[in-house]
Parts: C-alpha cells; structure tokens; sequence
C-alpha cells in the first residue's frame, strides 16, 4: 500500500522572505529559516534545502514547495527571447495574438496600475499582445505547449533531487487553461496534464504529494482528482467560504452545506482545510447576499475588502469575539474531516496592516520576540523586504513567540496542544464523518470514525451559552470522554448524551464502544501522525527587488 501520510499530516504554510532573517539584508533566507525549525517542530510538525532539509528530516518534519508555474516574470529570460524574436523557440511558451479575441475571460486582479483592465497586453517590441490571468508583468506559461510541460516537470525533478516531498500546484484552474491551441480538439482532456504531472512525480518519488489550489465548484472537483490519478490533495475553498458564512449567521447550515457539496474523493484523495491564507479571503462562490452577511460581520469597510469579493484581512482582527471566537474557530478548523492548513503567524494570532497595498496587508513579517524589528531581522527598518507591525495589540512588542512561549493559556500553546490533539485522533483524517443533530442552530458536532474508534467534536459558533442534546442513533452503545475543552464542563453521563457549552466553546470527544469482556482496549491510533511546512515560492513570477 502507498504512503499516505498526508491523511495524518497538520500543514504549516510559511513564506522564506518574511519568517527569519539570517545576514541582516531584511529579507528571510533559508539560514534564518532553519535557526526556527525548532519552533515548527516545537509546534508538532513533523513535515518541512542541502543543510536545510537535513536538519528538517532530523527532527521528522517534511517539506513541500510552492509551484508556480501559471506564468512568470516578464524579465524572464524565456519572455524576453519571446518578445524579442517571432522564430524564437520560447515565442511559443507563452500565448500571444495579433487582436485580443472578444471573448476574452475576465482578468482576475482589478487593479488601476494594470491599465486597460484586460487579459492581454500589447507589447510594443513583439508587436503583439500576450496573455496574463493575473498582473500584467505576469505572462501565461502556454501549458499546451510540450516543451512548456517538460520545463515544469524539470522544475519539479530538480527540487524533487534536493528532498521535497511534493508540491503545492499554484492556480491550477488556469494553469490548464486551453490557449494558444488552434485546434483545441487536438486535446481530450487538459485535466490529461495533471495526471501527466503525478506520473512524473510517482516515478521520481513514490511518496510525493501534489495538492492543488483550485478555487472551483463542487461538480468539477472530479477533473482534478479523476480515478485518483491527478491530485492527491484539494484545497476546500467552497467548505472555506461557507464556514466563514457559518460564523456570520451563527448557524450550522452553512458549514454543513459546504462539507456536503463536494464530492467524495477517492481513497486517496485528501481535502486540505484552512481558514486565512496568504491572498484574499476570497469569497466568491457565495450569493451576494451572503457575501454582504460576511462582509457586515468581519469587514465592514471598504478598507478591509478588495476586488468585491475578497477580505484582506488575517483572522483575529475579523472576530469581534476576542481570543474565545479565535480558538473556536481553530479548534474547528482543525476537527474537520481532512488535513488542517495552518498559516505562519496563526499560533499567536497575529493581525494585519491595513495601510499596506493590497494583500500585502497579511503578508507582515513574523514577530518573534520584542527586540528590533520583532526579532525578524537586524537590518534597519527601511531594509526590510516585507514590514513588520509595530503599534497597536498587534504590534511585535506586545504579541510575539517568546512572549507566548512562556505563558501557559496563550495562543501558541494552547495550538501546541490541540495540534498534539489532532496528531492523536488520527479518525479525522482516515475515516469517515457524518453531522450530528443538535437541536441548537448555532451548535455544530460532527464524528468521524474509522475501523472501531470515532472523534465527536462540538462547537458553538454563537457568543452566548448553549446546552445541546446529541444524536448519536447510528453509534452503537457506548460512553463519550471529554479530550480537550476550552473550559472545564461536567462529565457526560453514559445513558444521557447532553452536554453543555459556553459562548464560543467547544469539546472534543473520544467515543468508546464497549468490546468483549476481558478484551483489551487500544488508545493507541496506529497511523504516523505528521506536520509539514509549504516553504516559499518557486515562482518564475517574481520581478527584481527593488529598495525604497
């Protein structure tokens, strides 16, 4: 059987650029990088270059790179060759045309510096426009093209070579994109692409993983996974959207709606979970009226949304619950069925700056201690590549890790904690799950089960205190012990499965089924529980630094 140790796995994303500084030039290098693996590791990772891998592996974590092969810069010495020379061989790794096609699709960054607001640029030296989904110095890659393919799969060879375990797949939506094709029935499937890049990846590395960012609807889920052929791992923007929804009406339907819309993967598929990541909190597969109800609720100003339908804000400033709705919404997180996605900076809830462009807002460097510049970097402060935020509650002086480190109840450690949780119920990634009846609108439970072992986890996502009967017809007899719980709650008793819980509160329950008499009980979840880190870009996108 293969290694599937991503069902067991809490994923770390960070950025090298803004996590640890290493010579002082105010951007984050690999050095910095791995003089903090013992705080990842610290956290329970237990998947995370040369030197950098070594130590990773010494301390069982794995490392997963982000892939970002869509498009790239438009210095890359592939673009300007293009641009240079109709007969250049790189003409053809990128999408370009005489006329912009009138039914061009709508670009997904809006953006006054961008100009005329189109998918295609004209270039004044090609004499021709090329194609950009995203910012126009960010040319599509012609992923029709096979010569582009082997680029990608030498790409991934190579970082493959220096000890990777997998990729996270960019914007795979449009990275398989049918342009540039004069004949377009020349190819079945573009979603053939994908499973041309996990044969690749299983013939390099058998235990690899690719884990898509395909921000898409439930009935075209299917095309990325196929027969388990294509991606091993899905993002769940649809169950990502509909929670925050959740959290706004205070009501379970939501979130039920979006674990139940997309399809079952196959059995080695995995959903990949996560509340904040570095972009916009996108929230375009809701209505407009329930968009407008997350918006009232964590983003009322104009400030805090971008592109009309995003919120750029991270999550604590969002909650007007405080520290409570913080934790509840975690401990969620991380109970769903599937593999938690954490997002550096999450462990001690850290905010954001609004007075930054864009989604800069969430990309402040990691605050690590109260010393200049949030212990990030030596460098001055004009140095840095990415700023760190100094005023307010969120600034490093008031909330950073070594502060955190040494209180019992904060933020990180009480992560630490639940992370050791969820490597302990390994149910949650293997098994199966099915919502529980509560009664109570703003009371969601759920179990997931697997072999004779099942995790209940309950949840209030309203403020105010609520008591709650579970339904568990489909269990077999048996008695709930309390695992972990934001506050000390009454035993539940073994003929009554009524429990109650505070404004924002939660409990998780290990379900024991009475076995044999005289027969021994496992405790034990016999998968090997992992936690890995996505680290950097290995983007072709990205322009040359520039001081202020």
């Amino acid at each position: 059987m293969r290694d599937l140790w991503y069902k067991d796995a809490v994923i770390y994303c960070l950025d090298v650029e803004t996590y640890q500084d290493d010579n002082a030039d105010g951007i984050g290098d690999f050095p910095g990088l791995t003089d903090r693996l013992d705080h990842i590791a610290g956290l329970g990772a237990t998947c995370i270059w040369t030197e950098f891998v070594r130590q990773a592996r010494e301390r069982g974590l794995r490392v997963i790179a982000d892939l970002v092969v869509n498009h790239t810069s438009d210095q890359h010495p592939w673009f300007q060759a293009a641009r240079s020379d109709p007969d250049s061989p790189y003409r053809d790794y990128y999408v370009w045309a005489d006329d912009p096609p009138e039914d061009a699709p709508e670009p997904l960054i809006y953006d006054e510096d961008e100009g005329s607001g189109s998918v295609w640029e004209y270039d004044e030296r090609a004499d021709a426009y090329y194609f950009h989904r995203f910012f126009k110095h960010q040319p599509d890659l012609n992923i029709a093209n096979p010569l582009v393919r082997e680029e990608i799969m030498r790409i991934m060879g190579f970082w493959l070579e220096l000890g990777v375990s997998g990729f996270r797949l960019d914007a795979a939506p449009y990275l398989i994109e049918l342009r540039g094709i004069e004949d377009e029935a020349e190819v079945s499937t573009p979603y053939e692409y994908l499973r041309e890049f996990r044969e690749f990846l299983s013939w390099r590395k058998g235990d690899a993983i690719l884990l898509a960012e395909a921000n898409v609807e439930p009935e075209q889920v299917e095309d990325y996974v196929g027969d388990g052929r294509r991606m091993h791992m899905l993002f769940n923007f649809v169950a990502n959207q509909k929670l925050f929804l959740a959290l706004a009406q205070e009501s379970t339907e939501p979130l039920e709606e979006g674990l139940h819309d997309p399809p079952e993967l196959p059995s080695t598929g995995q959903w990949a979970h996560f509340l904040r990541n570095h972009d916009e909190l996108t929230l375009d597969k809701l209505t407009d009226s329930e968009r407008e109800d997350v918006f009232d609720a964590f983003a009322p100003t104009e400030e805090e949304q971008i592109f009309g339908r995003g919120i750029r804000r991270r999550l604590p400033p969002m909650l007007s619950g405080g520290g409570r709705q913080t934790r509840m919404a975690y401990s969620l997180m991380l109970s769903l069925p599937g593999t938690p996605v954490l997002r550096y900076g999450q462990e001690i809830g850290m905010g954001d700056d609004l007075s930054l462009e864009g989604r800069h807002s969430v990309r402040t460097a990691m605050q690590w201690s109260d010393e200049k510049n949030g212990g990030f970097t030596k460098a001055e402060e004009g140095e840095l590549a990415r700023p760190v935020i100094r005023e307010g509650e969120y600034g490093f002086h008031h909330l950073n890790v070594e502060r955190q480190r040494n209180e019992n109840d904060s933020l990180l450690n009480w992560m630490v904690r639940m992370i050791r949780l969820r490597k302990e119920c390994g149910e949650i990634g293997w098994g199966d799950w099915s919502v529980i009846e509560t009664g109570e609108e703003s009371v969601f439970a759920h179990v997931c089960r697997h072999q004779d072992r099942a995790i209940v986890a309950v949840h209030n996502l309203s403020g105010e205190e609520r008591t709650v009967e579970l339904g568990l017809s489909d269990l077999p007899d048996g008695h709930l012990n309390d695992l972990m719980t934001d506050t000390q709650y009454e035993p539940i008793t073994e003929d009554e499965h009524r429990l109650r819980l505070d404004g924002y509160g939660y409990r998780w329950l290990r379900f024991h089924a009475p076995g044999p008499k005289g027969a021994p009980r496992t405790h034990r979840f016999l998968g090997r529980p992992s936690l890995f880190c996505i680290i950097g870009r290995l983007a072709m996108d990205r322009r040359p630094k520039t001081r202020p």
